[in-house]
């Protein structure tokens, strides 16, 4: 199994990495229309949520990895 340079699996990180980018790119293009519909503000602000729980996912992973290598 290949690791990153934090010890997790790749796969595992860029499963991650390639969610976060999916939602910033769909609420980019939302963010582009001048005068989005109740609906697409509403969209705007559940992408935001995704993308800041799978953020907070990556952090979590890293920080736990990262306190178990040091405790021995």
């Amino acid at each position: 199994m290949d690791l990153d340079a934090n010890g997790l699996p790749d796969s595992e990180i860029h499963k991650l990495e390639e969610q976060h980018r999916h939602y910033s790119e769909q609420l980019e293009a939302l963010l582009q229309k001048p005068y989005p519909s109740e609906q697409e503000q509403l969209e705007e602000v559940r992408l935001k949520k995704l993308k800041l729980y799978v953020k907070d996912q990556l952090v979590a992973r890293r920080s736990s990895h990262h306190q178990g290598a040091y405790v021995a």
